[in-house]
C-alpha cells in the first residue's frame, strides 16, 4: 500500500474527500500517512487529527525562502509516493519537482486547459468562469509539472451552469459534483500504477485465482494461477495445448486421488474463453456448445468436496463484449458480470486469508477486487509470480490478446517435467 502525502493550506474539504474514499474503500491502494499545511489556522489540520493523521505545520510567512526545503524535510519523514495538493495555494518551483520523488497531483476547479494557470485560483476561477458566458465548467486532476496546471491530465468532470449561479454557489456544486468525486478516483488509479502489485496485502495462501480484464490500451487479457501446500499438489505444472491450457503431473504418486488437481484450465469455444479452476471447464464448454449458458452450467455444480476446506469453484467467462465471473462456496453460488474497462480487471481466488497450519482455509468472500492491467505483459507477468512468493507457488499463466485476434503469453512452472 502507497503513502500519501497531502499538501493543504485551507479548509479541507477535498482532503475530506480523500479520507471518507478511504474510510469507504474507494481509496484501497494507498494511505494518507501525512497532511502538511501552508498555514497553521488551517482547519484542515483538525480534520487530519480527528482522523489519526500525522500533522505538519509549514508556514509559508514563517518560512520564507525556505518554504519549500522545510516542506521536502516534513516529506523526508514519511518518504511518500505520492503528494497530493488539496487546496495548497503556492505554486510549486521546478526545483522542488525535480528534488522530490514522488508524483505530485492536483486537483484544478476548472476544465484544463481552460481558466488555469498563474492568477486562476479559488473563487477567481468561477468568477472568470461566470465572466466568459461559458455553459460548462468542471474539474481536473493533473500531474504537477514546472507549468502552473500544465502538467497530464489524470481525470475531469463537467459541471453544468445554471441560470442563477453566483461564484460561490457554482464553486459549491463543482466541490460536490466534480472534485469530491474524481480526486479519489485519480489517487486510487495512480497507486494502482504506480504499485504493481495484484494484492493489496501479501498473502501466503491466497490458493487458486483468475484475472479478467483488460490492458491500458484496449487488450482483452487474462491469468490463472495455482499454489499448493502437500507434495502432491506442488507436483504440477501448465502445458499449452494448442490455444487451451493443461494441468499435468511431474510425478507418479498413486496414493492420492488425481480428480481435483488435474483439469484444464483453460479452453476456447466459439471464440469463448473459459477459465475455472477444476473441472467445471468441461462441464461449462459441454453447457456452451448444447446452447446453454455459463450460469445454467454452474448451477449443475458446488464446491470441492475436500472437507474441512470446501474448497469454492471459481469460473470465469471472457466474451467479445465482457466477462463473467462466479464463485461457488458452501454458502452459496455467486455470479458477477463486468464490461470491458481499459486498465481494469478482476481478482478472483479460492482463499481469503492465511491461516496457521492444520486449521481450515477461509473462502474467498466479497465481490471479486478490481485491480490495475498494465500494458506490459513481462512487468504484470513477473510481479504476480513474485507476489505468489516461491514457499507455494505452482504455476502461473496469463495471456495478453492483440486487437487482431493473436496473443502473447507468458507461462512459469515452479518443477520441470520429470
Amino acid at each position: 500500500m502507497l503513502k500519501i502525502s497531502v499538501l493543504v493550506s485551507g479548509g479541507g474539504t477535498n482532503l475530506q474527500a480523500l479520507i471518507d474514499a478511504q474510510n469507504n474503500g474507494v481509496l484501497s491502494s494507498g494511505r494518507i500517512v501525512q497532511v502538511i499545511s501552508s498555514r497553521p489556522d488551517a482547519y484542515a489540520i483538525e480534520r487530519a487529527e480527528k482522523n489519526g493523521i500525522h500533522t505538519d505545520i509549514v508556514s509559508f510567512k514563517a518560512a520564507g525562502n525556505d518554504f519549500e526545503a522545510r516542506i521536502l524535510e516534513a516529506l523526508g519523514k514519511f518518504k511518500p509516493e505520492i503528494i497530493v495538493l488539496a487546496g495548497f495555494m503556492h505554486i510549486l518551483s521546478k526545483n522542488f519537482i525535480e528534488k522530490c520523488s514522488a508524483k505530485i497531483i492536483n486537483i484544478h476547479p476548472s476544465l484544463i486547459p481552460s481558466f488555469c494557470g498563474k492568477g486562476f485560483y479559488g473563487l477567481k476561477v468561477h468568477e472568470a468562469v461566470l465572466k466568459s458566458g461559458v455553459k460548462i465548467t468542471g474539474a481536473t486532476v493533473h500531474i504537477v509539472n514546472e507549468i502552473p496546471d500544465g502538467g497530464e491530465i489524470l481525470a475531469q468532470k463537467t459541471v453544468e451552469i445554471l441560470p442563477d449561479d453566483t461564484p460561490e454557489i457554482l464553486q459549491r456544486r463543482v466541490m460536490e459534483n466534480a472534485e469530491w468525486i474524481i480526486l479519489p478516483r485519480a489517487v486510487e488509479n495512480l497507486c494502482r500504477k504506480i504499485d504493481k502489485r495484484v494484492f493489496i496485502k501479501p498473502i501466503k495462501y491466497p490458493g487458486r485465482g483468475i484475472i479478467t480484464g483488460m490492458t491500458e490500451k484496449g487488450r482483452k487479457m487474462l491469468a490463472y494461477f495455482i499454489m499448493g501446500r502437500s507434495s502432491s499438489s506442488k507436483a504440477r505444472i501448465f502445458e499449452r495445448s494448442g490455444d487451451d491450457l493443461i494441468i499435468k503431473l511431474t510425478q507418479n504418486d498413486k496414493n492420492f486421488d488425481p480428480s481435483l488437481i488435474l483439469y484444464s484450465p483453460l479452453r476456447i469455444i466459439d471464440g469463448n474463453i473459459i477459465i475455472t479452476n477444476g473441472d467445471q471447464t468441461d462441464t461449462i464448454y459441454d453447457f456452451m456448445k448444447n446452447g446453454g449458458t455459463f450460469e445454467d452450467a454452474l448451477r449443475t455444480r458446488e464446491y470441492e468436496p475436500d472437507e474441512p476446506h470446501f474448497t469454492p469453484r471459481i469460473s470465469a467467462l471472457m466474451t467479445n463484449s465482457g466477462y463473467k465471473q462466479s464463485i461457488l462456496k458452501k454458502a452459496g453460488r455467486y455470479f458477477f458480470e463486468y464490461e470491458y474497462e481499459k486498465g481494469k480487471g478482476r481478482l478472483i481466488h479460492t482463499y481469503n486469508h492465511d491461516v496457521m497450519p492444520g486449521k481450515t482455509l477461509p473462502s474467498f468472500s466479497g465481490e471479486p477486487r478490481e485491480i490495475f492491467i498494465p500494458e506490459d505483459i513481462n512487468s504484470f507477468s513477473n510481479s504476480l509470480w513474485d507476489e505468489l512468493g516461491e514457499n507455494y507457488r505452482v504455476a502461473l499463466y496469463v495471456r495478453y490478446y492483440d486487437f487482431d485476434g493473436s496473443y502473447k503469453d507468458r507461462l512459469f512452472n515452479t518443477q520441470e517435467v520429470l
